[in-house]
C-alpha cells in the first residue's frame, strides 16, 4: 500500500478490498477522506453527491453475501438527479470521479475499499430510502485490509487508443 504521497503509485497499487479487519475507521479519518473526495470534478460546481453511512440495522437487511467483507463502515453514494439528460450523464461521471477520489485517498492512508453496484437493485433504494430520480451509484465497503489481493493484469493501453485524422 502506498503512503508515499505519490498519486501515481497510489494508483497503480489500489486494489479493491474483499475482506476487512473488525478494526473502527476514525469518524475525523472518515471525514478527512470525503472532504479530499469533494475535490472531484464536477461541471459548473453542481456537487451532486450524496453520501450516507449504512447502520448495523439496514446492513443486515441487504442480505448481502459476505456482509461486504465484514468492512467496519458500509457507504452507500448517491447521485442526485439532473435536470436534462446530459446533466444526468455529467452528475453521474462527477459521482464516479468522486467515489474514485475517496478511494485512492482511503488507499493512501491504509484504508482499504470496494465498489459493490448492488445498490441499483429497487429493493436497496427502498431500504437506503432513496428518492425517485436519484441514482445510487454505489455501496462502499470501508475499513482495513485483512487481506490485499495482487494486481490483475490489465489490457495494454496501446490497445485501447485510436488516433483520429
Amino acid at each position: 500500500m502506498s503512503q508515499t504521497g505519490n498519486v501515481l503509485e497510489t494508483i497503480r497499487t489500489r486494489r479493491t478490498i474483499k475482506t476487512f479487519k473488525p478494526d473502527p475507521v476514525a469518524r475525523e479519518l472518515l471525514q478527512e477522506l470525503l472532504n479530499a473526495a469533494s475535490w472531484a470534478p464536477n461541471h459548473r460546481m453542481t456537487e451532486p453527491w450524496q453520501v450516507l453511512f449504512v447502520g448495523p440495522e439496514t446492513r443486515a437487511k441487504l442480505h448481502h453475501k459476505t456482509d461486504f467483507g465484514g468492512a467496519p463502515v458500509l457507504l452507500a453514494i448517491l447521485c442526485e438527479p439532473g435536470k436534462t439528460e446530459i446533466d444526468q450523464e455529467e452528475h453521474y461521471a462527477a459521482v464516479a470521479c468522486f467515489i474514485t477520489n475517496f478511494m485512492l485517498a482511503a488507499w493512501e492512508k491504509g484504508i482499504g475499499t470496494g465498489w459493490s453496484s448492488l445498490a441499483a437493485s429497487q429493493h436497496v433504494r427502498e431500504l437506503l430510502g432513496v428518492q425517485e430520480g436519484t441514482k445510487v451509484v454505489g455501496l462502499l465497503p470501508v475499513g482495513y485490509p485483512a487481506e490485499v489481493p495482487s494486481p490483475k493484469e490489465r489490457t495494454p493501453m496501446e490497445q485501447k487508443i485510436k488516433y483520429l485524422p
